[in-house]
């Protein structure tokens, strides 16, 4: 087991990939020479050469229907967003021909391709670099969905999602880019559509994804200590949702509390409503309760950035709520 930081995973399993395929290929805004917007390409510029890791000009449509062509005939390439939010400049390329190439052409394409990068509210980066653009996707087809949370499951979604053969949208939160964990030195890949348990418990179903899986994490001490025992799942796959683990929780539970940090309005948390009510209403004992981001751009100034997104307290409250909602 060796200590690894998440963005270092990230490279670590773009690396393991570009040497077993020389199909695989990196482009984007200083991928190469500059080594990424968070080093996440570093050096595999002078391992690889410029044409296996491509630096683009700024112009996320071109270089974005580039890599879907490319895919068209063979390669597989792994497109680094500078930062997420800049990729609403190719949302044609990515809902028009990357999620649907693959059926309009009668299944004669297949497009083996990854739209990565760096997104979620980080510390003061103002709104246009704090977007989460899950929901922005999410109902376009063709397209699977991944956030990691953990170095461990960045390096092994990020692996499967390069080998998989349909466009997959792999979201990094740029706060989560430092967190350090010990990895298997021997290969492994992690499904790209199943969630993670990642605490058992009997009282109430947690549901959450990405930065807000630590939030929960730390409201769990104060919950323990208060003598809840809630259940913790990572959703990991948003595109599709695990239904199956989520609704064997829920039949143990019988309760739900989404917390996301995408917006209220058409989130994650809303198709997640939906689905639970027309698949376990029966199993529920209290409404399913939701936190989530403030809809509003996101400010700069830090105390009303704080304000926009779920804290661990509001999460322990949330739990005590439902809670005293006894039947």
């Amino acid at each position: 087991m060796a200590e690894t930081l998440l963005f270092n995973a990230l490279r670590e399993a773009i690396d393991e990939e570009m040497a077993r395929d020389s199909t695989v290929f990196v482009l984007g805004e200083d991928v190469g020479h500059y080594g990424g917007s968070y080093k996440v390409t570093k050096d595999l510029y002078q391992k690889y050469g410029e044409l296996r890791v491509l630096d683009t000009p700024i112009a996320e449509n071109s270089f974005t229907g580039l890599a879907v062509g490319s895919a068209m005939t063979g390669l597989r390439p792994i497109i680094e967003g500078m930062n997420m939010g800049f990729l609403l400049l190719a949302f044609n390329q990515i809902a028009n021909n990357a999620g649907m190439l693959r059926y309009t052409s009668g299944g004669n394409f297949k497009i083996p391709m990854v739209i990565r990068g760096p997104g979620g509210v980080g510390r003061q980066l103002g709104a246009e670099h704090s977007q989460r653009l899950e929901a922005y996707f999410q109902a376009v087809p063709g397209l699977k969905i991944v956030a990691c949370s953990t170095p461990y499951n960045a390096k092994g979604l990020l692996k499967s999602a390069i080998r998989d053969d349909n466009p997959v949208l792999f979201f990094e939160h740029v706060l989560l880019y430092n967190l350090k964990e010990n990895l298997p030195e021997e290969e492994y890949l992690l499904p790209l559509d199943k969630a993670e348990i990642v605490r058992r418990g009997q009282d109430v179903t947690i549901l959450t994804y990405s930065r807000m899986r630590h939030h929960v994490t730390q409201a769990l001490k104060s919950l323990e200590k208060k003598g809840y025992d809630p259940e913790v799942i990572d959703l990991i796959s948003l595109k599709p949702l695990d239904m199956e683990t989520i609704g064997a929780s829920i039949r143990k539970t019988h309760r739900v509390i989404i917390v996301e940090e995408c917006m209220r309005t058409g989130g994650i948390a809303a198709e997640l409503i939906a689905s639970i009510n027309e698949r376990f209403f029966d199993e529920l004992d209290a409404p399913v309760l939701r936190l989530s981001s403030q809809d509003i751009p996101t400010p700069y100034n830090g105390m009303l950035e704080r304000l926009t997104i779920v804290q661990p307290e509001q999460i322990v409250e949330a739990v005590e709520k439902m809670m005293a909602l006894r039947v």
